[in-house]
Formats: structure tokens, sequence, C-alpha cells
């Protein structure tokens, strides 16, 4: 960061490197000191760092003066998981965000203002989780999520949701503490978390007072505080056509967001466009934020680490097209009375046009973009949901207008946060409990399970009442039984050997004693920490602080995968990628066991090459398996943990009891039997075609272990033009591949069959890219066979061969895919119908055990295909050309000294000897060897008297 300019470097090419301009640019990785409070400032006045206070000052008072002047004011965090956006917005400890020092200082401003005004300050918090929008502060009415209306002043609105009446910044913290809190509840049981969410803080700040005219008006002004889900969320899962578009309910909100934000971006250049707001529910709810009656902030969020260099860039080019938007906002002050008259007006209006059955299309559509043609009973059914919900709207706000300030204020502490929050932190200094662990810190420990005296047990809602309920799968209705003895020492056992129970990553066949810090994970998916503050006194030892990696690395190690990368960045990525898939397989396989789908899931390593790809790096896949059809499918990450997400949306509902079974192309266990798979990959080396030499191999087919699942023929051909093919007696051989450069050059591509693949798949081709290729060429399809003949051929014809050409062919390799659909054979179905998943996967449950090699070389799932056996062909080949076309030249050079001695010669001048060195036949050699004889004696003649002629004298 350089001043308003952030400069991005690639990685790998450091002469990469792209600038971008915002309002301001802020660094805050390094270059700070910590002061006694746990404050973060300036190491030194040189220092780039940017600390909390200069943040709010350039963007927090800005947001809070516009609320003042009664402006609408939103605010955007929008980046990559674990970048800073809470951070930004909220802070830790000392360090606090945007947010809180905003609101402190509007209720400073309230203590502090001496005009004769009332003000009233309400707070909200939503989530939007898989399109639905559910209340943060008032989780138990909104299970099934809030209903999203549409007034023609306010826009979108979430019909129902809790706005808290609030006299001072500490009862918004205690609201945000009971939102966060309700918010961890959903996320450890089952539900949403923050790098799949977007959480919506609402203050909505009025201020009343009589205007010149005396006239009692209202200013009113609503500043949204967005947290987005993280950004690298939006990556293309590979889905096609018109089956389950994976993530579609998870990404879809970040996707329509990009597309208004590009729309608006558009029309702010002058060009006409339509903003797509009701794609989603998050664009809906921000509409007048994006593109109306807003003043709109966007912080984004990045990392500086190499291995997120293209979700930074990606985040870069948002937040670039971001700033080109222009909204219109305007000051929201009107009189009191001419508002309840309006409000009063529109519900007449609204009445007479639900008895007369007359509806407007406005209604559904007050921003003009359209309305879906649908059936003309639901359309009518639709329109009166709106108009009855838009009557009990102006219903409730000519209520909450009438009423007094003293009257709102005596509901609202009524109606106060749960003040067991409260009880449970002060017992944590004292008593031994548990506290959550999720992959958002932010999430980390807002769950408290105070442990008392005696035993405490552990279990699902679904059997007898436990003392600590958990909702997971393999979470058993009596699950385990923490004891608390008379001493203070406390222990753990599981009620059945069925019970999952790990302590510090270990599973506990019976009784386990608990040390204070000690890590706990039930089931699939619930990870606590154990914490006695009675032994955490008496020890004299610090003890360290525990996370959610920490705890999965723990996992990982017992079971033989250790994270050490020793600062390699491909590593290092691996690695995050393992710790974030692994939890998720075995809470997959979890679901799929309790749901008995009939599915597994195996960690893949698959190394580039095996992909399909000359260069990259080792991906972690997923590979799902079918259990009852025995077919196979390989995942991407992406596309696994989207499909995750639906997975555990299906849980949660079963959970419920509610209805969860889904159709067979909705359900995100199933694939289907249309979809291409891999089936194998073939390297071919290109260097032969570098010396105009043909290639004709039998060629390994590796699938994605790096297993042989066949062999193909293939061969490559120089040929002309129009495609005749060259033979030895042609001798096209080239010594150095530099003299192809400038000629006209022509090869063929020949994929002849392939032998001895699976008898499980059908409709079988091959694709290949060849040099500077944008489309693959693919044979055509052949099925029914396990011995495919493709009978495939094609010319490539290039003049003049370039250098560059050339150093792809010497150095390049031709990747030929083998792709093809699976069928469902009878030899694969499961051999006992009543077999459940459950025993279907009893004997193999330890998913991380079967990872523990992939972090040695990768050799368990997909080897790095290295063509060295084939390259040793390549150079047998090719020396045996060289050796051949040195052989003929020393058999030519015997005929020149022996028809030299036939003529009695023991001169030969160097120039006659080039030309027969370069002769490329043994025709033209003979040829050049018949001169010697014809001008043997006016050769000899000017050799003996021109000493100074350049000879060859034959021993």
């Amino acid at each position: 960061m350089k001043g308003k300019i952030t400069n991005l470097t690639h990685p790998d090419n450091p002469s990469d490197v792209k600038a971008f301009t915002y309002d301001y640019s802020y660094w805050s990785f390094d270059g700070m000191k910590e002061d006694a409070t746990g404050y973060l400032s300036k190491a030194s006045p040189s220092s780039p760092f940017s600390d909390q206070q200069s943040v709010y000052d350039d963007l927090g008072k800005g947001v809070l003066k516009n609320a003042w002047n009664g402006y609408n004011a939103s605010l955007f965090a929008y980046g990559q998981t674990g970048s800073g956006k809470s951070w930004s917005v909220i802070g830790y400890g000392a360090n606090k965000g945007i947010v809180p020092l905003m609101c402190n200082d509007l209720f400073n401003g309230i203590t502090s203002n001496t005009e004769k005004k009332e003000f009233e300050v309400r707070f909200s918090m939503l989530e939007i989780y898989n399109e639905v929008v559910y209340d943060l502060l008032n989780p138990s009415k909104s299970k099934s999520g809030l209903k999203i209306r549409q007034h023609p002043k306010k826009g979108f609105y979430p019909e129902g949701l809790k706005m808290a009446l609030v006299t001072s910044y500490k009862e918004i913290e205690q609201r945000m503490e009971e939102g966060t809190v309700n918010r961890t509840i959903a996320s450890t049981n089952m539900n949403a978390t923050s790098s799949r969410a977007h959480t919506i803080v609402g203050i909505s700040f009025i201020q009343k007072f009589k205007n010149e005219a005396g006239q009692e008006t209202a200013k009113q002004s609503t500043v949204n505080l967005v947290d987005l889900a993280g950004s690298e969320r939006v990556e293309s899962t590979g889905a096609t056509g018109s089956r389950l578009k994976e993530g579609a309910g998870i990404n879809l909100s970040l996707s329509c967001l990009g597309n208004c934000i590009h729309a608006l971006a558009e029309k702010s250049n002058g060009r006409q466009a339509k903003i797509p707001y009701r794609d989603s529910s998050l664009t809906r709810l921000l509409m007048n934020a994006l593109g109306g009656n807003s003043k709109t902030i966007m912080i984004a969020a990045i990392s500086p680490a190499d291995i997120n260099y293209e979700e930074t860039l990606s985040t870069l080019r948002f937040a670039d097209r971001a700033k080109q938007i222009k909204t219109k906002a305007t000051v929201n002050e009107d009189p009191t009375d001419k508002l309840l008259r309006e409000l009063k007006e529109e519900n007449e209006r609204l009445k007479k046009m639900m008895q007369g059955g007359k509806v407007d299309v406005n209604i559904i559509d007050a921003d003009g973009d359209g309305v879906d043609d649908r059936d003309a009973e639901a359309l009518k059914k639709k329109w009166e949901e709106e108009m009855k919900a838009r009557m009990m709207q102006n219903e409730q706000e000519m209520t909450n207008m009438k009423k007094t300030y003293e009257e709102k204020l005596k509901m609202a502490k009524k109606d106060f946060a749960d003040p067991s929050i409260a009880k449970k932190e002060q017992d944590k200094q004292t008593k031994p409990h548990l506290y959550n662990l999720n992959i958002d810190a932010m999430l980390s420990g807002r769950i408290v399970n105070i442990l008392n005296p005696g035993v405490s047990t552990v279990g699902n809602r679904k059997g007898e009442e436990s003392t600590i309920t958990m909702i997971g799968p393999n979470i058993q209705e009596q699950h385990a039984i923490i004891t608390v003895a008379k001493d203070g020492k406390v222990s753990i056992k599981p009620v059945t050997p069925d019970c999952r129970v790990l302590v510090n990553g270990t599973a506990i066949p019976g009784e386990t004693p608990l040390c204070h810090n000690d890590r706990l994970l039930f089931g699939a998916t619930q990870l606590w920490v154990f914490q006695n503050p009675t032994e955490s006194k008496k020890a004299k030892i610090p003890y360290k602080e525990i996370t959610y990696a920490l705890a999965q690395e723990e996992i990982a190690a017992k079971n033989g995968v250790h994270m050490n990368n020793n600062g390699d960045a491909d590593m290092s990525k691996i690695q995050e990628d393992l710790l974030e898939v692994m939890p998720a397989v075995e809470e997959a396989n979890s679901i799929s066991e309790e749901l008995d789908k009939l599915v597994k899931f195996e960690i893949l390593m698959v190394a580039p090459q095996v992909l399909g790809k000359e260069q990259g790096k080792t991906e972690v896949q997923v590979k799902m398996k079918n259990l009852a059809n025995g077919t196979e499918f390989v995942w991407t990450k992406e596309k696994f943990l989207s499909r995750l997400y639906m997975m555990k949306e299906m849980y949660q509902k079963y959970e419920d009891e509610d209805e969860w079974q889904k159709p067979e192309e909705e359900d995100p266990f199933q694939e289907s039997l249309d979809t291409e798979v891999h089936i194998g990959t073939v390297h071919v080396n290109l260097q032969p075609l570098a010396y105009n030499v043909e290639l004709k191999e039998q060629l390994e087919i590796t699938n994605y272990k790096g297993a042989d699942v066949g062999m193909m023929n293939v061969e490559l051909v120089p040929c002309d033009a129009k495609g005749k093919e060259f033979t030895e007696a042609d001798d096209k051989f080239v010594d150095s591949p530099s003299d192809l450069v400038g000629m006209s050059f022509n090869f063929k591509v020949k994929i002849i069959n392939c032998r001895g693949l699976p008898n499980k798949y059908s409709d079988m081709y091959c694709s290949y890219l060849i040099y500077l290729d944008k489309e693959e060429t693919k044979t055509k399809l052949v099925s029914e066979t396990s011995n495919p003949e493709f009978g495939h051929s094609k010319i490539y014809t290039f003049t003049p061969a370039t250098q560059q050409l050339v150093d792809y062919l010497q150095n390049g390799v031709l990747t030929i895919k083998v792709m093809g659909k699976q069928k469902v054979r009878r030899s694969a179905l499961a051999r006992d119908p009543g077999l459940t998943t459950k025993d279907m996967l009893k004997s193999d449950r330890q998913v991380f055990s079967r990872t523990a090699n992939l972090m040695n070389g990768f050799q368990m799932n997909g080897r790095v295909v290295d063509p060295q056996k084939q390259s040793i062909i390549v150079e047998l080949l090719l020396m045996k050309k060289t050796q051949a076309r040195l052989q003929q030249k020393v058999d030519s050079v015997r005929k020149l000294v022996k028809q030299a001695e036939n003529i009695s010669r023991v001169r030969v001048s160097t120039s006659l000897l080039k030309e027969l060195i370069n002769a490329n036949t043994p025709e033209q050699a003979d040829l050049i060897i018949k001169k010697l004889a014809a001008d043997s004696d006016r050769e000899g003649l000017r050799a003996g008297k021109d000493s100074g002629s350049s000879v060859c004298v034959l021993l």
C-alpha cells in the first residue's frame, strides 16, 4: 500500500504487478506495537501500519455524520474468510472496529446534545444463510426464516424483524453478544458459519423535533453494517445443465451481488443495464444501499499470503468495480403528521384494492424491473400477501409513532437480553466447563456449558433429556457421561462403544480423566474445550490458547498426517485444504450414515498431470462412491464443500422432523449417470517430432490414483501438407530441432485405440489440446466394449515452424484424457440389500487414517505421472536414428577412401569431404564420390601447384 494505491505482485513473477487505486489503502499486517491495554498502533512514525482509530476517523465518522444528517448509510465488508473483515468492522478486545466506535460516538453525541430533540435508537441483527433470512435477536420466531416484503418507499425489508430499543452503547454490546450467541448455537448445531452466511447489523436512528413551522418532525436514518460471506466461496464448482446447481443457495447471494454491482457500474457509466436485485435475498435487502437512497462504503479486506493470490486479486477487482457506482441519497425528514396521514391513506387504498379484487403490479414490482409470468391465481395470492403485510407494517409504524418514548422504553426493558449469558460468564471463572470451538474465531467460546458437581449427561434431543444437548451426526440419544467428583476431578465416559468421543485427538474406549485445556470431539462435528479454573490456578505454567485449527491439526496428527510445510507455499496450500476437507469428509460420511444414503466419501490427493494438466499444483479432491451401485465420482474441493452444506441442510430438517427427502435431481448425495468422468490420462512425449521422427507407442493410461487402467495405442507421425506420412526412406530426420525453424512443418496425431479399460464405462472418447489450441479435439464416442477403437487422426500444419513451436515440441508433453460415463453393473450392486450405510461403513470409519500417507510424496492417491519410461524410449529412438545417420556417413567416408586408393589419390579437398558429410542419403553420397574420379587429374594438378589449398591427407 502506498497512499491510495494498492499494488499486487504475482508470487511467481515479480514483474507482474497490478495497481489499484481506491479512496484509501490501509496496511494492517505488521509494523505495529502493542500497549498495556492490548491496543495495536504504529511501531514507529514511518511504519505503514493503520490502526483501528485511523480507519474509523476516515470511514466511521463519515457514516455517523450521515446518520446525524438524516441520510441512510451502509458499510460493507467484503473479502476472503480470515482476511480481516470482522477485524475492521467489529474488532477484538481493545482494538474496537468501526461499529462499536461509531455506536459509542453516537450515544456520546446524544448525551451531549443540547437541542430540544427526542432521540430513539433501535438495533437489529439478521443473518442470510442459504437464501433464508434469520432474526438473530428472536431465533425462536424465525426458525423457518423471515419473509422479504417490499415497500414503495423503504424498498425491501424482512417482515417481523425485531428492532430492539437501546439507550446506551452497553446495551448495543449486549444485544450484539446475544445475536452472536444465537448465531453460534445455530452454527454449532449444523447451521451457518460466517464463511457461508451474511450478517447484517441494522441501527435505526430517529431524531424528533419541531421544525421552523412548529410541526412535529422526524428525521430518520438507517445504518446497515454488512459482514459478507467469504468471497472465495463464489468459485465455480463445474456444475452444468439443469441438474443440481452446486451450492446454489450458498453462492447465489454473492454471485448476484457481483452481478448487481457490475450492472450498477455499467449504469453509472451511462450504459443501459437492468439491475437484478430480485435474484437473491441479499441483493433485495441491500437494494437501497447499492443503488438507492444511501451513502455507501465498501471495505475490501485482502490477504497478503502468496497462497491467496487469486482470491486477493478477485477481491481487488470486485472493489474496483464497486467504486464506480453512484448512489443518490436524500435526507429522510418529514413532519410526523404528514407521515401518519400518508400511512393512513395508503392503508385505506390497500383495503379498497383488496375488497375490489383489483391488484397493483407495483406491489411486488416497485423497482420496475418486471414481473415473472406465472400462474394467475398464484400471482393474485402473492399480491394479497404483500398487501396484507404492507398494511400490518403501516399499522405498526403508526402505533409506534403515537407511543411516547417512555412507553417504548418500558416495553423494551421487559424484553431484554437473556440474563443467563452474563451468569455463565461469571461461572466460567470458578467452575469446570466446556466451551465451543468454531472454524470462525468470532464464534468460538460463545457457548458455555457449566459442569456442576455430580453427573452431567451429553446426548441429542431425541431421547431422554440430557444435561448438555448437542445436535449433529453421530450424536447418540445418550452419548457420554461427564462426572465432577467431590475432590474436583473431572472424567468423561462414552455410553456405548458406538458413541464417538475423542480426547486430544484420540478416541477413548472407556472412562478417561479430563485435564484443563483438553480438546473434546463428540460425534463428527461437536468440538469443545474443557477448562477447569481450579486446576488452571494451581498450575505454574501458562496454558496455550486453543483454536479450532490447532484442534483439527491435533486430530490429523494422531492419525498420521503431520502439518509441516517447511516454508513451502504449495505445501501450505495443500495443508490448508486438508485441514478444511478432512473434518468435512468425516461429517459427510456421518450424515450419509444417519440418513442411510448409501454413499461414502474419501480424500484424494491428485497431481496436476493426473488431472490432464501439464503444470499446476497437487489438489485435494474428494471421491464419492455410491455403495448401492458401485459408481464413483471425483469432486473438486469446492464442489464437495458446496454439496456438504446442502447435506447439512437436509440433516437439519431431519433433526427438526421436517420433510427432508429431496428428489434425485436435487439430492446432494446423488450424481447423475450422465455425468462424464475422467477415466484416465496418457502423457505423450513430443520430443521425436522436434527431430521430425515418428513415435508409435502403446502407453499406460493412469487414473486419478495413478493406477494403470489400460493401454492406449497412439502415434505422432511427420507428414506432408496433404497427410502423406513420411517413412524411413524419406529420411526427413533433422540433427537439431532448430533446423525446423522456418520450414513448413506438418504432423499427424493418431489415437488408434485403447485396450483393457474397465468394463463399467460407456460413451468413451479421448480429448487433447495441442500447442495453441483453444478448444479440445475429441475423438468419436465408443460404447459397449473394453477395447474401444477410435481410429482418430488429425493433421497439424505450421507454415513456417517457429522457435516457440520447436521449443514446445522439444520440451512439451501431449496430455490425452480418456473420458466416459459410468454404467451400473449387476456385480457392483450391494450383495445384501438389507445392509445399511452404517453397516457398510463400520469397517471403514477411520477417514483420517486413510489420509496418513498423503503427506509423504502423495503416493497413495494420485501419483505424479512422470513419463520417464517413455522418455527413455524416445531417447533410444533418437539415438537409433542418430546412430544410423552417423553410420551412413562413416560408410560414405570409407567408400571415398577406397575410391581414392583405386585412383592412387592421397589428397582430397575439404570442400568435397564436407559435401559428403552433409549428404542426407547414401545415393547423394555415391554421386559425390563419383565426382572424385571425374575430377582426379585436374584436382591433383591443382593440389600439386597450389600449396595453400586446403586438403585432407589420407594416411
